[in-house]
């Protein structure tokens, strides 16, 4: 057996080898090794995506977007498409999402939390082609259905698309109000929540219901010439459905980052953002993820008008979102005949 050192050279030597086995202190401060530093491999910036269209293309389509964004700025990033609309607020005020691209009234219950700020807004053509910072919301009916406004679908089975869309819902709402003087949820006799805009322009050309919300026009992936239907869209949507209402305008859906982001990474997802949007596949992706055109810098003012028809509808939307879980998937159409 080896001796072991004895005397004060030994206890000391003792000593020396405790601290170093403890880490140096009893109470060592935690290195900053410990925290991944935010946009490394380890943290990425997470980017979270609406579910306002089907899941797996928002996905794919998000995907492509971050790597372009991943080159620009050095930075890794992670995509997420929550489970609903008010999931994705919660993500982002619980500090597990980044940037958010995020519907209108969404932004709104991001500004009242104080969770995060709005950095940019979509531009989308309008009906005459030109760049607007703002849409509509509509109302459709099957074609063949003889229904020709609002008071057609009394009693009749409707598709709202979620409880924090603006188009999809808190417009919606406001046609029936103004133009019934009644509650939706008195003047349907059913109500759904979809989902998603094309699920709901979906539920209305499998029959699921008789009248469906949507930002207008869901079915189209553009208005200008030469008009395209939107993905997934059926070939005889435009003739198996018809718009019977419309409202707005609306400020159109964007982008936000939450509360405590650095001003440098702000500023360099704002740019990455913006300069993507200029090039041609950044015009293909945003095209295909929210049909956006363009962006557009604004502040949390630009989307005022959201809150106020909130108040002007009556609609606690914060306290529905909270108590509406997210539906299920709605039927792919069958294939259409038309070539």
């Amino acid at each position: 057996m080896r001796g072991t050192p004895r005397g004060p050279l030994g206890w000391a030597l003792a000593a020396v080898l405790i601290i170093a086995g403890c880490g140096g202190s009893g109470t060592a401060a935690p290195s900053a090794a410990s925290t991944p530093k935010l946009g490394s491999a380890d943290r990425p910036i997470v980017l979270a995506i609406t579910p306002s269209a089907e899941v797996q293309r928002l996905t794919t389509t998000g995907n492509a977007i971050a790597a372009a964004l991943g080159r620009t700025t050095g930075l890794n990033w992670k995509v997420i498409v929550p489970t609903s609309y008010a999931a994705e607020i919660e993500s982002v005020c619980a500090g597990q999402t980044d940037v958010a691209l995020i519907a209108p009234l969404q932004m709104t219950l991001l500004l009242d939390k104080q969770c995060g700020q709005p950095i940019l807004a979509a531009l989308r053509n309008d009906e005459k082609c030109n760049l607007s910072p703002s849409y509509n919301s509509q109302i459709l009916v099957r074609s063949d259905s003889g229904i020709n406004d609002i008071n057609g679908l009394k009693g009749k089975k409707f598709a709202f698309v979620d409880p924090v869309s603006a188009s999809g819902y808190l417009f919606p709402n406001l046609i029936v109000k103004n133009k019934t003087g009644q509650e939706p949820k008195t003047f349907f006799s059913s109500t759904i929540f979809a989902g998603g805009h094309p699920q709901a322009v979906l539920a209305l050309y499998n029959g699921s219901v008789d009248g469906a919300a949507s930002f207008g026009d869901a079915r189209l992936l553009s208005p200008c010439p030469p008009v395209q239907l939107a993905t997934g869209m059926p070939a005889d949507i435009l003739q198996k459905t018809k718009i019977i209402e419309a409202a707005g305008p609306i400020p159109n859906d964007g982008i936000a980052v939450r509360t405590g982001l650095p001003a440098e990474v702000t500023a360099q997802v704002k740019s990455a953002l913006l300069d993507y949007a200029t090039t041609t596949d950044g015009k293909a992706n945003y095209k295909s993820l929210f049909q956006w055109d363009g962006l557009k810098e604004v502040t949390p003012s630009f989307f005022d008008s959201i809150r106020d028809a909130a108040k002007l509808a009556g609609i606690d939307v914060a306290g529905i979102a909270a108590q509406t879980p997210r539906p299920p998937a709605t039927p792919a159409p069958s294939p259409s005949k038309t070539p």
